[in-house]
């Protein structure tokens, strides 16, 4: 066994299934996550949520995956085909792309590489073409005004975004993501996390993501009351499936982003209990709980206030908290409390 892995086609076939097994643990993940999520609004607004198929309605988001896939396509007159298709797969197919670099666990990583957080916004970076593609393609300007929206949407948080990661980058010496979560390891578990250096940051990068990933209160681009969904209008059936498939896919990374930057990871929480896939797992799912609860308790903001945020009180402080990192982590201020490139190295 040990000399066919040793082969070129045996190394092809692990990370054949290496990736098979990570993209099944994203798809069955996007599966249960809409379920949670129906079943988290329904109990805020004190109602039953799905209910009916299967036990508890475990089964419903399979109902609905199967409608979609079995309903018409309806192409728009004067639609681009080509582009009309290629758009919901390469949104779905570049957010479980980038799912390539995420480490669940010490080791549990399909591509280890050094520069993984740049890998992980290359990826974001291109999904805002899947969003203009679709709009520009339907032929109707409802779209495409949505599409354009998301586009400047998804740019000025991405923006905000990067450089609160700086800031972590700064701290670790390293890009690696790995790196990043054994950089939190220490003695005094999740007090040992850069939640704490970096506490400022923690609300900026929850609210940027959930912008990022057109979540309430920043859902402009598909704001069902007043655009119809947006960029998504004209789409419907398979291809409607992989806009939303795409959409949750990075909602999910996202929540396992926030968990590695500022949590710890795959590190436990209390000194002394073993570190592992599962404190990864639970801690994702706790962050997307925040979004669902986030969706279902706040108003939506005008496109204005939202520009507005991102550009004029954001980006001024994640900015300004980036040369203050540099500042402590350069004179190693409190010692390893900000400067921590030899542990994380």
């Amino acid at each position: 066994m040990a000399e066919f892995i040793a082969t070129p086609f045996g190394t092809f076939v692990i990370i054949l299934l290496q990736a098979v097994a990570l993209i099944a643990f994203v798809m069955v993940a996007l599966i249960f996550l809409v379920y949670g999520d129906r079943k988290i609004w329904a109990a805020v607004q004190m109602r039953r949520g799905p209910n009916v198929v299967g036990p508890w309605g475990l089964f419903q988001t399979f109902a609905d995956a199967g409608k979609y896939v079995l309903k018409e396509i309806v192409v728009p007159a004067g639609a681009d085909k080509f582009v009309f298709f290629l758009a919901p797969v390469m949104s779905m197919v570049l957010a479980v792309l980038a799912w390539a670099v995420i480490p669940m666990a010490d080791g549990w990583v399909l591509a280890d590489i050094n520069v993984a957080i740049l890998f992980v916004f290359a990826i974001s970076s291109l999904e805002v073409y899947g969003v203009i593609m679709g709009g520009w393609a339907s032929n109707s300007k409802y779209p495409f005004l949505g599409s354009l929206r998301s586009a400047a949407q998804m740019i000025s948080y991405e923006v905000s975004l990067g450089l609160i990661i700086i800031g972590i980058i700064i701290s670790t010496g390293s890009m690696n993501l790995s790196d990043i979560v054994r950089a939190q390891d220490g003695s005094f578990g999740l007090f040992n996390w850069y939640w704490l250096p970096h506490l400022p940051m923690v609300a900026l990068f929850f609210i940027s993501a959930l912008a990022e990933t057109n979540r309430p209160p920043f859902d402009l681009p598909e704001a069902e009351s007043e655009l119809v969904a947006g960029f998504m209008v004209e789409y419907s059936s398979t291809p409607y499936l992989l806009f939303m498939a795409g959409e949750y896919i990075a909602i999910w990374l996202m929540c396992a982003l926030i968990s590695i930057l500022f949590f710890g990871g795959w590190l436990s929480p209390i000194p002394g209990l073993p570190d592992g896939v599962l404190w990864m797992f639970l801690k994702m799912v706790f962050w997307f709980f925040m979004f669902a609860m986030v969706k279902a308790i706040t108003p939506r903001y005008r496109y204005d206030q939202l520009m507005r945020i991102g550009w004029k009180v954001f980006l001024p402080l994640s900015l300004g908290w980036v040369v203050i990192i540099a500042f402590l982590a350069k004179f190693e201020i409190l010692g390893a409390f900000w400067a921590r490139f030899a542990i994380g190295g």
